[in-house]
């Protein structure tokens, strides 16, 4: 008996303290549940009372000139930048639009400081912003201003020229609204899309494209067949298209306003894909002429080529085939008239040919070229043609290079 008892005072008092377990739980949640309401409850109040420190402003007329975006798309784009800086309350563009409607204002004409300032007072704002996105040339110039509506002063403003980049509008007018304001922006954003370099043109500039040379050239005709023949028939085995590399110096002897004469002189070396080392030198007289940088230019080219006397088989004599190329001491065609063998002469003109076998010549040649020169900022790349006909046989080729010099003339 006494131990039943003992187990009922024990389930008893166990359901007594789970009841109060349960009360203290219940207790503990609604403490914090009433903190966070407070907490919550705090920061509202905080944040309506910063809110309503914050100047009122109100974006109107943006004028767009010589870029795709409109007025309504760039004052939607500064609206959206403003409210991003957090510096003011900016209204909302529909609460704009019916202030606007409702006293007759006309935004796509409202850019003069007392039409904005009258405007700001009929839709009872701090603040108005408004300014203009021009495109001039080359550049984007994004000018926007601050101005007070009691006091009608301008209080920030803002003018930057940026790049002609008009898919990057928006971070364009990111910057000027940052820049605007004081606050921090991306310099490397601001290197990318303001720095601009361009080379000023006028009678006292003289363009120099002295700098490195690339290109390739291909003969035709019999020059070609001597350039791809085996070397024991005098070929030099190589392929009929070489790669040229070099340099161009430049020296101008005459100047009239977009017209220059000039003397260039473009050593080369070509046949290095064929394992051969092929050095010329030219000198050319050249035009350019025109704000485009065309350019035409002819001279002497001077290489060392080897030569050799030597005779085409005509009537194939030789036995080898018409036409056939030998050099003189390759002729051994003998004749049995008369019971007795006796060498016959060689009655074919002997010539001087390009050869493999034989002794280095001067050899010169005329070249004809034509070119232009494209500009980037400071960044020159001229590009030019050229044929060069002969003899043996004619050679087409092109050549290109770069240059980043602007060589000042004062007279």
């Amino acid at each position: 008996m006494p131990a039943i008892l003992a187990q009922l005072c024990f389930v008893k008092q166990k359901k007594l303290l789970t009841k109060k377990s349960i009360k203290m739980r219940t207790t503990n949640q609604k403490i914090r549940t009433m903190m966070l309401l407070i907490a919550i409850l705090g920061a509202s109040v905080c944040v309506n009372a910063q809110n309503q420190t914050k100047p009122v402003a109100a974006v109107l007329g943006i004028d767009s000139k010589g870029v795709i975006q409109d007025g309504e798309s760039i004052s939607y784009m500064v609206r959206l930048e403003m409210e991003k800086a957090n510096v003011y309350n900016v209204m909302d563009k529909y609460d704009v639009a019916e202030g606007v409607k409702k006293n007759n204002i006309d935004l796509t004409t409202c850019f003069g400081k007392s039409c904005v300032v009258a405007s700001g007072k009929l839709l009872g704002v701090d603040k108005v912003i408004t300014g203009s996105v021009e495109r001039f040339g080359e550049k984007i110039i994004i000018s926007l201003k601050v101005i007070d509506v009691k006091t009608e002063a301008v209080e920030k403003q803002d003018a930057t020229e940026y790049l002609n980049l008009q898919p990057e509008l928006q971070k364009m007018i990111m910057i000027s609204v940052q820049k605007m304001l004081g606050l921090t922006t991306d310099q490397n954003l601001v290197n990318l899309l303001i720095n601009y370099e361009m080379p000023v043109a006028s009678p006292k500039t003289q363009l120099n494209l002295n700098g490195p040379r690339m290109g390739g050239s291909m003969m035709f005709g019999d020059a070609a067949k001597i350039l791809t023949g085996q070397e024991s028939k005098g070929g030099y085995n190589m392929f009929p298209v070489m790669f040229d590399f070099g340099w161009q110096q430049e020296w101008q002897y005459l100047s009239a306003g977009n017209f220059q004469a000039l003397v260039e002189l473009i050593p080369m070396i070509s046949g290095m894909e064929s394992g051969k080392f092929i050095p010329s030198v030219t000198f050319l007289n050249g035009f350019r002429m025109g704000k485009g940088g065309w350019e035409f230019a002819f001279g002497p080219s001077f290489r060392i080529v080897k030569k050799i006397d030597g005779f085409y088989d005509t009537y194939n004599l030789m036995g080898n085939g018409e036409n056939e190329w030998y050099i003189t001491n390759e002729w051994n065609v003998t004749d049995t008239t008369g019971g007795y063998l006796h060498a016959l002469t060689n009655p074919y003109p002997i010539t001087k040919r390009i050869d493999s076998r034989g002794t280095a010549y001067l050899s010169t040649s005329l070249i004809f070229a034509i070119g232009r020169t494209f500009k980037s900022g400071y960044l020159n790349i001229p590009v030019n043609f050229f044929v060069s006909p002969r003899k043996e046989g004619t050679t087409f080729g092109f050549s290109f290079g770069f240059n980043i010099q602007k060589k000042k003339h004062i007279e």
